[in-house]
């Protein structure tokens, strides 16, 4: 995995369902119906992608009442930002060599 080591964040957000629903989160913690209204995909699709999202260290649950809210983790996509950055910068830096045959 180039990116990230554990979980391969890009991997995970190469997917339009995974990818919007953080971006939904940024804005704030939500609870599944709100995705599911948001998405307008089905409950089951959206806990699925939740649940990825979850294992990943993406975005953590709060129990609110009978409720479950998901709120993002900033700290994995900044790091993940991070490593891409520091992949610019090497390629910048090394844009004039050549490896020769």
């Amino acid at each position: 995995m180039l990116i990230s080591t554990e979980p391969d964040v890009i991997r995970l957000l190469a997917d339009p369902i995974r990818a919007r629903i953080v971006d939904l989160l940024a804005d704030g913690a939500l609870c599944t119906c709100h995705l599911v209204d948001d998405l307008g995909a089905k409950q089951p699709l959206v806990s699925h992608h939740l649940r990825a999202l979850r294992e990943a260290g993406l975005v953590e649950r709060e129990p609110h009442g009978k409720f479950t809210y998901y709120r993002l983790r900033p700290d994995m996509l900044r790091a993940t930002a991070t490593r891409l950055t520091d992949l610019a910068d090497r390629a910048a830096g090394n844009a004039d060599v050549r490896r020769e045959c």
